[in-house]
Order: C-alpha cells, then sequence, then structure tokens
C-alpha cells in the first residue's frame, strides 16, 4: 500500500469525506476483540481496515478494569487492564489502521446491490455527522453489558445507592468517586467479586456477598483473593428480597432460597447499608447485529457462528463478549484473531465452502460456541467452548457423532462448574464422516 493510500485511510478519522471508499474490514468496536480483530485482519491482507468506536479512546471496559491479572495465557505475565489493552493499541499504531473515535454504529444494513461491498454500516459521531460506511467484511465485536435491578425484579423503595458492579467500577477507578461506606454486593460473578476487595481497600466495609445460586459464579481464584483474603462473607443460595430508603438506601432484606429459588419465610437477613452492587450477570450487545438480520443463539444470546465466527450473514463476524461472555481476556484476544484473519480472507475472495457439521450441546452443558463447523474453511484443529450447567465433580466432557453417537474425544475433569469456561479441541479429520456432534457431561 502506497504513502497515499495510508494516509488517505488514516484521515478519515479527522473528517475526510471517505464515504465512497469501500473498505475492506469494519471492525465494530474497539475493546480487547475490536483490537485484536483489526490487527489481525490488517496482517492477513486487509489493508484498508477501519475501527468505529463510540467511546472517547480505545480499550474497552480494560481502561477501568486496574487490577491485574490479565495476559497470563497470552503474555505469561500479570498485567493490568489498561496495560493489556496497551499491548494491542501499540501494535495497532505500528499499522496504517483507521480508528474512528466518538463514532456509533446505528446499525448495519445489506445492500444486494452492491457486489462489491455487500454491507454498509450508518454510523454518527459530533465530528463525522452521519456516514454510511462501506465494507466487505464487518466484524461486531460490540461487547457486554450489564443486567439491571429491572431484570430481575427485586421489590422495594427506589433510592439512590444501587448501582452495577461495573457503573460502580468506572466510578472508582476512572472517575475517583467513592459510591458508598457500608456495602452489600448481590451476585457472585467476577466483576462483583472484584468490587468487594476494590471497596475495602478504598475504605468501605463490605457486609456481605449475596448469591442466588448454591455456587459461586465468579472465578475460583476471586473468590479466594478478593472474599477469602479479607474475609468477607459469602451467602450462597440466598438473595435480595426488599430494597428500603428514601433519598438514599437505608437497609437491605436478604433471605435464603429453595431449591427452587424462592425466598423461605423466616430466613430473613437485614443489612444496614448504604450502598447495593449488583452482579448479576452480562448480556451479550448485539443490538447491531439484529439490525443485519443475525441469527441469535437464545442460549448465549450472541450470533450463530462456525468456526470462523462468521454469523449467519455472509461477510458479517462476531467475536469477544458480544459472541458469547468469556472469562479471560487472552480468549477473547484469541477468538478476534480467528474472526480478523477469517473477515480479511472473506474481503479478499480466499474462501471456500464445504460440508458444514452442526455442533450443539447435550446434556449438562448449557450452550457450545461455534455452532456449526464448515470444513471449507476450518483449520486442522477446531476448538470448542461451553459452560456447563451446574457443579460436577468426576467427569467426563464427551464429544460424540451424534446424540449417543461414537465418541470422538473424552476428557475427564475433576470439577467443572459454570463460572469457568470448557474448552475442547478437536481435529478436523475426526468431523469428516459425520453430519452433527453433541457436547456432553457425561459420568
Amino acid at each position: 500500500m502506497s504513502n497515499a493510500d495510508a494516509l488517505e485511510i488514516q484521515s478519515f478519522a479527522a473528517g475526510a469525506d471517505v464515504d465512497e471508499t469501500v473498505w475492506d474490514v469494519l471492525v465494530v468496536g474497539g475493546g480487547p476483540a475490536g483490537l485484536a480483530a483489526a490487527i489481525a485482519a490488517y496482517d492477513a491482507g486487509a489493508k484498508r481496515t477501519l475501527i468505529v468506536e463510540r467511546d472517547k479512546e480505545l480499550g474497552g471496559v480494560l481502561n477501568q478494569c486496574i487490577h491485574n491479572g490479565f495476559g497470563l495465557r497470552r503474555f505469561s505475565e500479570e498485567l493490568t487492564g489498561p496495560e493489556y489493552a496497551g499491548r494491542f493499541i501499540d501494535e495497532l499504531n505500528k499499522r496504517p489502521i483507521a480508528v474512528a473515535l466518538e463514532a456509533t454504529c446505528l446499525e448495519v444494513a445489506q445492500d444486494s446491490e452492491n457486489a462489491e461491498a455487500p454491507l454498509v454500516a450508518r454510523v454518527v459521531s459530533p465530528t463525522l455527522g452521519f456516514r454510511q460506511i462501506r465494507a466487505k467484511s464487518t466484524i461486531l465485536s460490540t461487547g457486554c453489558r450489564e443486567r439491571t435491578r429491572g431484570a430481575i425484579g427485586t421489590p422495594g423503595d427506589r433510592p439512590s445507592g444501587v448501582f452495577t458492579a461495573g457503573a460502580a467500577q468506572r466510578y472508582v477507578n476512572r472517575e475517583g468517586e467513592k459510591v458508598g461506606k457500608r456495602v452489600v454486593i448481590l451476585g457472585s460473578g467476577d466483576i462483583g467479586l472484584i468490587m468487594a476487595r476494590r471497596l475495602t481497600l478504598e475504605g468501605a466495609k463490605v457486609l456481605a456477598v449475596v448469591e442466588l445460586m448454591p455456587y459461586s459464579n465468579g472465578l475460583t481464584r476471586n473468590i479466594v483473593q478478593c472474599l477469602n483474603d479479607y474475609d468477607i462473607p459469602l451467602y450462597l443460595s440466598h438473595t435480595v428480597t426488599k430494597i428500603v430508603g428514601k433519598a438514599r438506601l437505608e437497609k437491605i432484606i436478604v433471605a435464603q432460597v429453595d431449591e427452587k429459588r424462592a425466598p423461605i419465610p423466616g430466613t430473613e437477613i437485614e443489612f444496614d447499608c448504604d450502598t447495593l452492587l449488583l452482579s448479576i450477570g452480562l448480556i451479550p450487545e448485539n443490538e447491531v447485529a439484529r439490525t443485519a438480520g443475525v441469527e441469535l443463539d437464545s442460549r448465549t444470546r450472541g450470533p450463530i457462528v462456525n468456526e470462523s465466527r462468521e454469523t449467519s450473514i455472509p461477510g458479517v463476524f462476531s467475536c469477544g463478549n458480544a459472541l458469547h461472555v468469556h472469562d479471560l481476556v487472552d480468549f477473547v484476544s484469541e477468538e478476534a484473531e480467528e474472526a480478523g484473519k477469517a473477515a480479511a480472507a472473506r474481503a479478499l475472495g480466499k474462501t471456500s465452502s464445504a460440508k458444514v457439521v452442526s455442533i450443539r450441546n447435550g446434556a449438562r452443558v448449557n450452550y457450545v460456541v461455534p455452532q456449526r463447523v464448515d470444513l471449507g474453511t476450518a483449520p486442522e484443529q477446531v476448538s470448542f467452548f461451553m459452560r456447563v450447567a451446574n457443579v460436577f465433580q468426576n467427569k467426563r466432557l464427551v464429544v460424540r457423532a451424534g446424540e449417543g453417537g461414537d465418541v470422538l474425544k473424552e476428557i475427564k475433569r475433576l470439577r467443572v462448574a459454570p463460572a469457568e469456561m470448557e474448552r475442547v479441541v478437536l481435529d478436523r479429520a475426526a468431523l469428516e464422516d459425520v453430519d452433527e456432534i453433541v457436547v456432553s457431561l457425561e459420568d
């Protein structure tokens, strides 16, 4: 690519009139998935790659995750969230990849009349105004959002002092604001556990972490490092049944739940507190995917994809937490790189299709990603990610050729839990003679 081409690409962020430009790859979202995908796409030959990010800077949620523990798999060292993002931003800056900040993608539509660039993204920003951006391939790396109080219908008053854990994390870590002095956390997801430690270090008193399920929804290392090390009690099989307060939260009522997750009368515990954090789950952000007509999986709430992370719409890819919620950012980066390479191949006309094998979850497994494998584009080894339905001991992850079919692979597990994503790697050759594989957890 010539210097003139590089300058033209870079000029997009400055507001140059390049609506007529046909981009090889458009990346929607500049968090860890978008950064890794854009770099991989460029290195695979997609020299006209553009990232559209709605925030004022790249890095996504990593910018507010100032705790360490990132990058152990990828860099063999512990990094903070900003440091991990910085590694990829540094790599991005070595390449003439265009970036448009404060630019929100409203929708991605299909244009059947434009054979060269069948996808058009409609984007708005304070500096660029309204733009229609055409691309040969589009990668949706829009991340995820938190579930709120309204999603679980907790009864009671509506005072200030009730935050999602991620919102509290941003206030404390990026804005330098304290959210409260006496805190209860509902939900034992990783963000909630990390915030229990963070608020303790900031001088707040974390009274308890309350979890509806009979097991924690966070990684074991976070249970140990964020709760046990600070003597913060964890109430399993409990939930908040009432929020009390006028202008500011005054107290909450917590009760034990039965096997159907219904509160048990007479088990109520009252906590005097001024802050309640909600760490009650993450939902893949897929409004843009819906506008494109992408088929979504009701279990993951992300797109249905093949091994290249290509969705039901040719040329539209999905990766990272927009596809399914990950435990480790290292897996996000790895998955995004695969999507970036495949998006570049699609843009450059280097793809081919062959037999498609469907993948589905069996007994005791909640979901499997990807949901299909195209043997025309699959690598020699295909990775599958999944979450189990409960905490189990001494089981086997079994991959079969169809329901009750021959065993293609099995892995013994001493312990599995929904909070920790499982991964199985299967040789492509094992898929050539089957139409469907089923992944189950068996005795």
